[in-house]
């Protein structure tokens, strides 16, 4: 059985992710692979091209995402199922996102192929030493 689970803002933790990117770790499960997080994005950073090797959720807090789909303002709702691929997500301005995604992503060189895995367990990794 899995414990409960609260985290408190004085208890989260930021790693970057990327450039203009930080994540907070908030769930993460070694049994099924699904993660929760919190992005915070800066104006123009941006997700390169990607495909969800699970299916995943999002909930816009602040600010705005533009990807494929359109644009999501706060307060937007999304679902992505399993296999999408996005291009190309940007923030054109700061954002705050939560994120579900239940199994990892894949991130895309520029010929399609896989060229790194985004997990539990790196998500576990990038965060154990984060502030």
């Amino acid at each position: 059985m899995i414990d409960e689970h609260l985290i408190t803002p004085s208890e989260m933790k930021w790693a970057p992710m990327t450039e203009g990117i930080d994540v907070c770790l908030l769930y993460s499960s070694a049994e099924t692979g699904r993660w929760t997080v919190l992005f915070r994005a800066q104006p123009g950073s941006f997700f390169g091209p990607h495909r969800h090797l699970g299916a995943g959720e999002y909930y816009v807090i602040k600010g705005r995402m533009c990807y494929r789909m359109g644009e999501a303002a706060a307060g937007t709702y999304g679902y992505e199922p399993l296999d999408v691929v996005h291009d190309y997500t940007n923030f054109p301005e700061y954002t705050e996102l939560l994120f579900t995604n239940f199994g990892p992503i894949a991130f895309l060189d520029d010929k399609g192929d896989v060229a790194s895995i985004l997990d539990h367990k790196l998500l576990e990794d990038m965060t154990a030493t984060a502030v």
